[in-house]
């Protein structure tokens, strides 16, 4: 046989030698990704009682939605993240019905179950530094501890649009670039700035509503963290707030200097508590009353007991007080009484990728409004992670 496929077998050692350089080539110039496929699908039953702020009955029935993200996860060495969500969802506002932010439910969200891109960022690693540079969907918390473990999560924590983390963290707007630096395990320092999305080269990231964020981050212990916050914004709406507090201006363009404190300990591996302290001071950029200033508090107490009744379970109780004018040099737009966020919600795993979560919260003196009356939200939240 060798005799007789001796002149191919005199070709092989070139072809193998031309194949090993066609491959050392290709190895060399070869744009190397890996890209994963990882999704959520939220599927909720929902109803809201009591009065509105006009003091009438609240003519809502029982209503099912759901939301559905597919997240393409790209990595180019390993260390980095390139994502691309696309979300469809249909949960509506319910402060169209109740006259309050205080009723919306952490998973409103609403485009008619049209695939939209809900966000696209670049996350990489410099030195000791993670830097985020995003252009749609990037939020403080994506590169700033919120300091609420367990509680803050759409999908598998809290039901109440309050209740998942400080509202000054919601002073942003949507892309832009952010960095967590780590000195070391026990300090981190995060800064970024996000504007809103404005497709007008005359107005760009550095003339639309924007925020910029910086927050010291201490992890004395593995068990304790506490965060040190300060945004600066052209914009104050948080979408949890009170009329007052979204709008204490009366309609003027509005700039704020915005402090926070937050602070997570675990207690024991099956007891967390958390909480924040945040003060929005806010001034009137124009007219009506340009120079005017107002004073915006918030505050809030949360509770976790991981794996409660069974692994991968999850019970919460959240107490806070949403945004509220203290103070306003305009009269007339002040929030006199009080209102309080009570919530309560408990996750039961089903298997590794599904659970069902039961929760409901009730808001006394709904716009901090001692005349009006309760208002009550429930919902069972069935969620698929993937």
């Amino acid at each position: 046989m060798q005799t007789e496929f001796a002149a191919e077998l005199a070709t092989l050692p070139k072809r193998i030698d031309s194949l090993e350089a066609s491959v050392s080539r290709l190895e060399a110039q070869q744009f190397s990704t890996t890209t994963v496929l990882t999704g959520e699908i939220l599927f909720a039953v929902s109803g809201v009682g009591g009065e509105d702020v006009n003091g009438d009955d609240i003519d809502a029935n029982i209503f099912v939605s759901n939301r559905a993200e597919l997240n393409l996860n790209t990595s180019f060495f390993g260390q980095d993240l390139l994502r691309a969500r696309l979300a469809a969802q249909n949960t509506p506002n319910l402060a169209d019905i109740t006259g309050t932010n205080f009723a919306k439910l952490s998973f409103t969200g609403d485009n008619r179950n049209d695939i939209e891109l809900g966000a696209l960022f670049y996350r990489f690693p410099v030195g000791r530094a993670i830097v985020f540079v995003g252009v749609q969907g990037i939020g403080f918390g994506d590169f700033t501890p919120t300091l609420n473990p367990y509680i803050n999560s759409s999908l598998l924590g809290n039901v109440g649009n309050f209740s998942g983390e400080s509202p000054i963290y919601a002073l942003n707007g949507g892309r832009g670039i952010g960095v967590e630096y780590r000195f070391n395990r026990a300090v981190r320092l995060s800064l970024g700035y996000l504007a809103s999305a404005v497709n007008d080269p005359k107005i760009g990231l550095f003339d639309a509503p924007y925020g910029a964020i910086a927050q010291l981050t201490l992890l004395p212990t593995p068990s304790l963290s506490f965060g040190l916050t300060y945004v600066h914004s052209y914009k104050l709406s948080t979408g949890k707030g009170s009329q007052n507090a979204e709008d204490p201006f009366d309609g003027a363009a509005t700039s704020t200097n915005s402090y926070g404190l937050e602070a997570s300990y675990q207690v024991t591996p099956n007891f967390s508590i958390s909480g924040w302290v945040g003060l929005i001071n806010a001034t009137a950029e124009s007219n009506p009353n340009k120079g005017s200033d107002a004073s915006i508090f918030t505050w809030a107490a949360t509770f976790a007991f991981p794996d409660l009744g069974g692994r991968g379970n999850l019970a919460g109780l959240i107490v806070g007080q949403p945004p509220k004018v203290i103070e306003n040099d305009v009269i007339g737009r002040e929030d006199q009484d009080t209102s309080l966020h009570i919530e309560a919600f408990y996750r039961y795993q089903v298997a590794n990728n599904i659970s069902i979560t039961p929760g409901f919260f009730i808001i006394t003196n709904p716009e901090h409004n001692a005349d009006n009356s309760l208002i009550y939200v429930g919902t069972i939240r069935t969620s698929f992670a993937f």
